[in-house]
C-alpha cells in the first residue's frame, strides 16, 4: 500500500494542485485553518499549479485572511501543470495525498489522476461530473488496486452530503433500510448568491456527452443491483413537495451516480443490504418555476451545438438569471448563504421480514451547513484527506477508485464535519429537531455535509 506518512522523498502530506483556481484558494484557507488535525498535530502541506506569482497571491491571501502571516514562509510552492507530464510526476511523488482543484475535470482531472496512480499518492477531487468519475474507475482501479493508491472522487458538496447521508441514515435505522429520498434547499442572505462558472462549464460539457455517460457504464458489465422490499417510486419532472412546502425537480447533480456507486461497492463487497435512492431539490415558487422552464429549455438547445456552447459559456450569469456568475460569490454572500438536506427513509424494522409486506419503519434526517460551493466543498474535502491520514486501517482493504461512502463508511468522517459547521440534526416524525453532537452512538437518525 502506497504510504500514508511523510519521508524525506515524500515530504507533503498534502499537495494543493490548482490552488490558485477560484475554489482550490478556499481549500488552502481550510488547510491552513486545521492544519493541527494533521497526524500528530501538524501538517506539513504545499500548494502548486502552473503560475507561481499567483500561488504566492493566494498564500498571502490566505496568510492575511486567518491573521497567519507565517503562511508566507512555511507554506512551499511547487510548479505543475497538467500539460507537462513529468512535472505532474515531480509533484506527485512529494504528495502522500494530492488535493485535485483542476476543473473542469473532464479536461483537466486525467492526467493528475494517472500521475497519482503512477507515483504512489493518493488523490481526492471535488469533481461534480458523472462521466469523469466513472472513467476514472473504468480506467485506473485495477492499477490503483495493485499500487495501493486510493483515488476518491466528489468529495465536495458533490456528493458527500448525500452519499454518507444515506449511509449514515441506513446505519442509525433499527432494522433494513431500504429506500432514502433526499430533499435540498440553498438559501442566500440579504447580499444574494451565485456560484462560479467553472461548475456552469461542467454542466455544459456533461450534457453535451451524455451520450458518451451511457456507453461508458456499458463497458462496466454490471448487473443491476437486487432491489430490497418495494421498488421505490420515481417522482414527477416538476411536483409540489410537502416536505419543502415548495416546488421540486430531480436532482440534476452527480448525488445519485455517486450513490449508487456506492451501494453497488457496500452489497457487493461487503455483502451489504442496499439503499435505493432519489433525489430531489427544491426551485419555489411559481415565479422561479418560469424562470427554470425558460432558462431550461434555452441550456438544453443551446447544449446541443457548439455555437450554443461558447455562447452559453461566454454568459453565464444571462442565461442562468445571474445563478452562475465569472466573478463567483463574494465573501459577504458566501457567509450569508446555506444549504439543507432532508432524508426520508423507510425500511423494515428489526425482526420484520424484507420478503414479506410493506415496509414497517420510517426515519428522517436533516443535515444544515453552510455556503455549498466555496464553504462546505473546502471543509469537506479537507477532512476526508485528514480522515485518509489518520485512519488508514478503516480504508478499504486496497487501494482503487471509490466513492466517498466507499472509502469513509467505517472512519469518524462524519464526526469531524460536524466539528467544522456541517451540522447534524435529529428529526422526530413528528417534526421537532434536536441539535446533536455527530456521534456514532447516536440512537436516531441524520447527518450532516
Amino acid at each position: 500500500m502506497a504510504a500514508f506518512s511523510t519521508s524525506s522523498s515524500r515530504p507533503y502530506h498534502i499537495i494543493i494542485f490548482g490552488a490558485s483556481g477560484f475554489t482550490g484558494q478556499f481549500v488552502v484557507e481550510e488547510v491552513a485553518r486545521t492544519a493541527s488535525e494533521g497526524p500528530k498535530g501538524s501538517l506539513k502541506w504545499a500548494v502548486a499549479g502552473r503560475n507561481r506569482a499567483k500561488l504566492e497571491k493566494v498564500v498571502e491571501q490566505a496568510a492575511g485572511a486567518l491573521s497567519k502571516p507565517e503562511l508566507k514562509s512555511e507554506v512551499d510552492i511547487l510548479v505543475a501543470d497538467v500539460s507537462d507530464l513529468d512535472s505532474l510526476a515531480v509533484m506527485c511523488k512529494q504528495a502522500v495525498i494530492v488535493l485535485s482543484c483542476v476543473g473542469p475535470y473532464r479536461f483537466f482531472g486525467d492526467p493528475v489522476v494517472k500521475s497519482c496512480v503512477e507515483n504512489g499518492a493518493h488523490c481526492i477531487d471535488i469533481s461534480g461530473e458523472p462521466q469523469f468519475l466513472e472513467s476514472m474507475q473504468l480506467n485506473y482501479h485495477d492499477q490503483a488496486a495493485g499500487n495501493g493508491v486510493y483515488i476518491v472522487g466528489s468529495c465536495g458538496f458533490d456528493s458527500i452530503p448525500a452519499d454518507m447521508g444515506v449511509i449514515y441514515t441506513r446505519d442509525q435505522f433499527k432494522g433494513t433500510l431500504t429506500a432514502v429520498e433526499s430533499f435540498l434547499t440553498a438559501s442566500a442572505g440579504p447580499e444574494g448568491g451565485c456560484i462560479h462558472d467553472g461548475t456552469w462549464q461542467s454542466a455544459i460539457y456533461g450534457l453535451a456527452d451524455s451520450n458518451k455517460l451511457r456507453s461508458l457504464r456499458k463497458k462496466f458489465g454490471h448487473k443491476p443491483l437486487p432491489v430490497v422490499g418495494p421498488k421505490i417510486k420515481r417522482r414527477g419532472t416538476l411536483f409540489y413537495s410537502n416536505e419543502l412546502q415548495q416546488y421540486a425537480i430531480p436532482f440534476m447533480g452527480t448525488d445519485p451516480s455517486v450513490v449508487k456507486r456506492t451501494q453497488r461497492y457496500l452489497t457487493e463487497e461487503l455483502n451489504e443490504s442496499p439503499v435505493q435512492y432519489g433525489a430531489y431539490v427544491g426551485v419555489g415558487g411559481i415565479s422561479n418555476i418560469f424562470k427554470l422552464v425558460f432558462a431550461g429549455l434555452m441550456f438544453f438547445f443551446f447544449v446541443k451545438f457548439s455555437f450554443g456552447r461558447n455562447l452559453l459559456i461566454k454568459f453565464p450569469e444571462f442565461f442562468s438569471f445571474g445563478f452562475f456568475s465569472k466573478a463567483g460569490p463574494t465573501r459577504k454572500q458566501m457567509e450569508g448563504s446555506s444549504f439543507r438536506f432532508i432524508f426520508l427513509g423507510e425500511g423494515y424494522t428489526e425482526g420484520s421480514d424484507p420478503s414479506e409486506g410493506k415496509p414497517n419503519g420510517k426515519i428522517r434526517t436533516l443535515v444544515k451547513g453552510p455556503e455549498v460551493g466555496y464553504v462546505a466543498t473546502p471543509i469537506a474535502m479537507v477532512q476526508a484527506a485528514l480522515t485518509m491520514l489518520n485512519e488508514s486501517d478503516s480504508l478499504p482493504n486496497t487501494g482503487g477508485v471509490y466513492t466517498p461512502g466507499a472509502t469513509f463508511a467505517k472512519t469518524t468522517l462524519i464526526d469531524r464535519l460536524n466539528k467544522h459547521g456541517i451540522h447534524l440534526f435529529i428529526c422526530l416524525l413528528e417534526h421537532r429537531e434536536v441539535l446533536l453532537l455527530f456521534k456514532a452512538s447516536l440512537q436516531c437518525c441524520c447527518f450532516p455535509v
